[in-house]
Order: C-alpha cells, then sequence, then structure tokens
C-alpha cells in the first residue's frame, strides 16, 4: 500500500510538471541536445556570409567550453570518447571567436587533434568547413558533381538512393565542391595538420572505381570548362529553392540548412534575396541561450514530443475532456501535412496521396513514418471518434503505402536501401540510408492493430515477420532512433502485445524479449544503455542507468504482463528516487540520429517515459 501512494504521489508530481509546461498552443517542445559542432558550425556560418559574430560571442564561447571534457576533447554523447572532428571544429570556431591559441584550453585541445592524427584524418564535412576558408586543400576533398541531379531514379548513386537527410545535404554540398569557394576565416590553423601528414591532405583516402572515378572528376574538374555544367547547377539550385520550408529550414535540420545557404550565396543570392533571408531569419527559432550558453539546436521536435505527452497523459488517467489533451489534439490535427503537399517520398510511391506528419514545427516536404504512427496513437487515446477518424485513416493509408519489401518500414521512404553508396570516398559520415527497421516498424504495427481491414492484417503479418526475423538469439532488438536494444526490445514488446488483441499471439518473442530485459537490470535497480552498444553490441544494455532507458524497460516488462515482477517494482523504485521537483535529470544521451556518429539528449525523454511508467504502476497496465 505504502509503494502504490509513493508511486502515486510521483506519478502526481510528473503529471503537473508536465502540464505547466504545455505551449498555450498546445504543443511540448524540449530542448534536442547534440554535441557542439552545432554551434561551432554556426560561427563558421556567419563567418562565411559576413555576417556579425559579436552579439552571440560570448555565450557561444560559454557553451562550447563548458563542453570541453579535461583532456581537452570533446566527445559525440556525454560520457563518449574523444571525438576528432568535433574536437578540431570547436577548437577552429574558438580560434575564430579569437581565443588565444597559446591559452591552456586551446593547447589541451590541439594535443589530443595530433594525437588522433590531426586535421588529415578527420571526417569529410570537417575538411570541406576547413577547405571553405583556405585551410585544407580543396583537392583532398573527394569530388561530387552537380551532374548527379540529372541521373534517373533507376540508376545508381541518383539523389533519391540517399536518405532524406543525406539527399537534402548532399545536393548543396555539389554546388559548393564544384565550385571551391574560399572565404576569409580571420585566422589561420596550420597547427591542426600533423608533420609528417602534409602529403595525406592533397589526397582523398580509399581505392578501388570509385576512387579513380574521383580522380578522373578531379581531371575534368581541371579543364578550363565543363560543358553543361552550369545548366546542371541551376537545376541543383532549383531542387535546393524548391524545398526550402516555410519557417526558412531545409528538412528543418541544420545540415541541409546550413549548405543550401553557402551554396546559393556562391550561386549568386545575395543576403537580401528572399530565399536568404527566409533561411537566415529562420535560424534564430532553433538557437537557445541561457545559463549553458548560446547553442544552435539541430533540429527541433514539438510534434514528436507533444505525441508522446499526450500518451503519457492519457496513460496517467488525464480525462480526453481536459483542456490541456483538447489543445494538444486540435494542435496535432492542424499539424497533419495536406494529402495533396509535394514530398520526396513520392518517388518511391507515386500517386500515393500524403497522410503524415513531421517531426518539427515545420517541414512539410519530409514527414515521417515513427511520427505518424505516435501521433495516430495518441489521436485515437485522446481525441473523440468523429474528431480524429479522418486524420488516422489518411495516416494509415500513408503508412500502408510506405511499407518496404521485407514487410517493415523505415523513417521518411519506402526501399532506402541502396548500399551501393557506401562506397562512395564521399560517404564516411553518419547513416547515408533510411532503411527500415525494428523500432519504426514496431510503432507501425502498433497502430495498425487498431486499424481494421485486410490490408492492415497483410501488413502486421510481414511486419511481424520481420521482427521475428531480426530478434536478436539474446531475445532483444535492435533501436535505431533510441540507445539502443532497450529501446527497440520496448518498441517491439509493445506492439507484439497491442497486436494480442487482433488474433496475433507472439508470446515465445514476447517472454525472450523481457527475458533479457531481466538480464539488463542494474544494481540500482535501473537499466541504462550506452551510445557505446552501436559500435560493440557486446555492450547492448550495458551503461548507467537513466530514467529514460529505466522507464522504458519497465514499461515493456508492464506490457509483458510482468508489471509485478521485482524488477519491475525495483525500476519504479529507481524513478520514484530520483525524481527531483517533479522530473529527472538525465545527462546521458538516450536518443540515435545518426548510430556511432550523432547522438541527440531529448530533454523530455527523461520526464514523458518515466511518468508513462509510473501511470501504468498506477493503473495496474
Amino acid at each position: 500500500m505504502e509503494t502504490e501512494v509513493r508511486t502515486g504521489t510521483a506519478l502526481e508530481r510528473a503529471v503537473r510538471w508536465l502540464i505547466e509546461r504545455q505551449d498555450v498552443a498546445g504543443w511540448w517542445c524540449g530542448e534536442l541536445e547534440t554535441n557542439v559542432t552545432m554551434t561551432a558550425e554556426h560561427i563558421l556560418l556567419l563567418r562565411f556570409l559576413g555576417l556579425d559574430t559579436e552579439p552571440i560571442r560570448d555565450a557561444a564561447l560559454r557553451h562550447i567550453l563548458l563542453n570541453q571534457r579535461e583532456d581537452g576533447s570533446w566527445a559525440l554523447y556525454f560520457g563518449g570518447p574523444a571525438d576528432l572532428s568535433t574536437t578540431i571544429e570547436a577548437y577552429v570556431a574558438l580560434k575564430a571567436l579569437d581565443v588565444d591559441p597559446g591559452i591552456p584550453l586551446m593547447q589541451r585541445a590541439l594535443r589530443v587533434i595530433h594525437q588522433q592524427g590531426g586535421v588529415a584524418r578527420a571526417r569529410v564535412f570537417t575538411k570541406i568547413w576547413l577547405a571553405i576558408f583556405g585551410q585544407y586543400p580543396w583537392e583532398g576533398v573527394p569530388s561530387m558533381p552537380p551532374e548527379l541531379v540529372y541521373l534517373p531514379k533507376w540508376v545508381p548513386l541518383n539523389l533519391y538512393d540517399f536518405a532524406c537527410w543525406a539527399r537534402g545535404t548532399i545536393a548543396p554540398l555539389l554546388l559548393v565542391i564544384s565550385r571551391r569557394p574560399v572565404r576569409p576565416l580571420g585566422c589561420s590553423v596550420p597547427e591542426l595538420i600533423v608533420p609528417g601528414t602534409e602529403g595525406h591532405l592533397r589526397r582523398v583516402p580509399g581505392s578501388g572505381f570509385f576512387w579513380w572515378t574521383d580522380k578522373l572528376l578531379k581531371l575534368y574538374e581541371s579543364l578550363p570548362a565543363q560543358p553543361g555544367r552550369a545548366r546542371a547547377g541551376r537545376r541543383v539550385v532549383d531542387w535546393i529553392v524548391a524545398r526550402q520550408e516555410a519557417d526558412g529550414s531545409w528538412g528543418g535540420i541544420q545540415p541541409p540548412w546550413v549548405y543550401s545557404l553557402i551554396a546559393l550565396h556562391l550561386e549568386g543570392m545575395d543576403l537580401d534575396h528572399p530565399v536568404m533571408r527566409r533561411g537566415i531569419a529562420g535560424m534564430q527559432g532553433f538557437a537557445l541561450d541561457d545559463e549553458n550558453g548560446w547553442r544552435f539546436q539541430a533540429c527541433m521536435s514539438p510534434v514528436w514530443d507533444t505525441g508522446w505527452a499526450v500518451l503519457a497523459l492519457r496513460r496517467a488517467g488525464l480525462d480526453r475532456e481536459h483542456p490541456v489533451l483538447r489543445r494538444a489534439v486540435q494542435w496535432l490535427l492542424r499539424e497533419q501535412i495536406d494529402p495533396a503537399a509535394p514530398g520526396d517520398w513520392q518517388e518511391r510511391s507515386p500517386g500515393v496521396p500524403g497522410g503524415g506528419w513531421a517531426f518539427e514545427f515545420a517541414n512539410d516536404w519530409y514527414p515521417d513514418i515513427d511520427d505518424t504512427a505516435v501521433i495516430a496513437l495518441a489521436l485515437l487515446e485522446a481525441g473523440h471518434e468523429g474528431e480524429v477518424s479522418g486524420a488516422v485513416k489518411r495516416a494509415a493509408r500513408w503508412l500502408l503505402a510506405m511499407q518496404s519489401r521485407n514487410g517493415a518500414w523505415g523513417a521518411f521512404d519506402r526501399d532506402n536501401t541502396r548500399q551501393i553508396v557506401y562506397k562512395l570516398p564521399f560517404a564516411d559520415f553518419g547513416a547515408l540510408l533510411d532503411p527500415p527497421t525494428e523500432d519504426v516498424t514496431a510503432h507501425v504495427l502498433e497502430l495498425l492493430a487498431r486499424v481494421p481491414g485486410s490490408a492492415s492484417r497483410r501488413a502486421i503479418e510481414r511486419g511481424l515477420a520481420y521482427l521475428r526475423d531480426t530478434q536478436r538469439a539474446d531475445g532483444s532488438w535492435f533501436g535505431r532512433w533510441g540507445v539502443n536494444y532497450v529501446y527497440g526490445t520496448w518498441c517491439v514488446i509493445t506492439a507484439l502485445v497491442a497486436l494480442r488483441g487482433t488474433g496475433y499471439r507472439m508470446d515465445d518473442m514476447v517472454e525472450r524479449g523481457a527475458g533479457w530485459l531481466l538480464t539488463r537490470q542494474n544494481g540500482d535497480g535501473g537499466w541504462g544503455e550506452s551510445c557505446h552498444s552501436y559500435a560493440d553490441s557486446s555492450f547492448a544494455g550495458v551503461g548507467p542507468s537513466t530514467p529514460s532507458q529505466t522507464a522504458w524497460a519497465v514499461i515493456a516488462l508492464q506490457a509483458a504482463g510482468m508489471g509485478g515482477h521485482s524488477a519491475a517494482r525495483r525500476g519504479l523504485a529507481y524513478l520514484r528516487e530520483t525524481q527531483v521537483d517533479g522530473t529527472w535529470h538525465e545527462p546521458h544521451y538516450t536518443g540515435t540520429g545518426f548510430p556511432r556518429d550523432f547522438y541527440i539528449n531529448y530533454h523530455l525523454y527523461r520526464h514523458l517515459f518515466p511518468t508513462m511508467a509510473l501511470a501504468g504502476a498506477a493503473t495496474g497496465g
């Protein structure tokens, strides 16, 4: 009885905290924290465009320096290893802001850079940034010709072979790399070169067919003229401009946005051009400035955060008629993208009406499957049938059309799986593809469990076969968009249990998944998993306990009928004991952008999922 009372009290505090943070328009949006390259690259963008850095200088310095570690490096995630490219970009931004390179913190950073091989071993993006300012030779940057824009969809390496985030980044880089600009940085950074590696700077690493293709492209580019290149450049410009969003962004994320502004400026658009003006002004909405300094968010997550907030509050017992849920439902309905709106997803699904939601405030070109499934579930939970049925039907119809050939779902595109893109010398960054994954598939199946019809049943059966095939020998599932196996296992177990109501019994899969979670509980009662599990799967489910990952495990056990198990009770105790002022602190990164390359600390994850876990205990869920 005492445990139930304590859980209720913690739950009440959590619900109150969440309600108090809803925007008057009906949405929630927590900070999307990443690494310091977002801020460093913003400084470099301002320098490239000739814009004043002084208004944000001191606050940006504070943010970058607050995230420097004792050894002088910067990492991709909290507690992660030193990352060479992140450290280089932070160092260059600091020097561009007139920080004395001789002071200890800069010397420590430089020491790490040299220990890891210097700029010669940096990723392609970092080399491009340095080349733009004459600090790295363009000869050492892989070529990507603007003529790629002409390749039809059936030809390998056409733009639509790349994931939408990579496509939106590569398109402007086709112009940047072909133009080979050099703008003043205001300083030079020859110290980034490790003595003896100078010869590597002008050579593109690699070998094989595509390496030789790069050599031929560079010979072509050295000619006095390249027939048709100007026309290809104009085609790329048109492609980029067509995809600018209402808020001025491209894709609602930082990389396409930054490189599009650079490319369009190189192609003759001055800062007063409407496209440039919208793009520059829109960046203000993505910036944060507080005691942690000035920083640029790689993205914003209001639709995703709001969907989970609605589900958490409903699980906690908030009535559908509560004003908080009424506002949220109405806002989500308004955010559904017009079925007739254009989008790149139509390249692989022509003639299909839209019906999805994007992750961000404005990203109509790229609705995503994960958001759409979660938002539709939230509407079914919190809305009235008459007001949400049309939106949910449109969403389900679109999701069914986006199922890939292997029976699963990716995040943005169907069958985005051509591995040949990774053979390019350019392909040393992030995830270039958007293949189907277990977590997205699970969310879609959870929704389809509530959508009647033969089309849904056929899709469910194919999706279930995929999930059976991808369950690991230890019982867990991979998590593409959350860290990592704890996340994936929670997503799949929840979906499998939801499907029981439609006659599908996958109890053996559920039992194995729940059994794996039991083996990964920490001594403090919580669960945790480091981002390192993407680099080494033997670290699956291994890491310091976090509120969000503990909650995922507890919710999964509750769904599996094990809410009364001692492991679930200990997990709830961990959540109650670590609650502070109605919420939780979580410095660890439990969200994933690109496995092994880019990670996210969603500041609402630490609250939303513990609230759901506590609510499940209070309601017997």
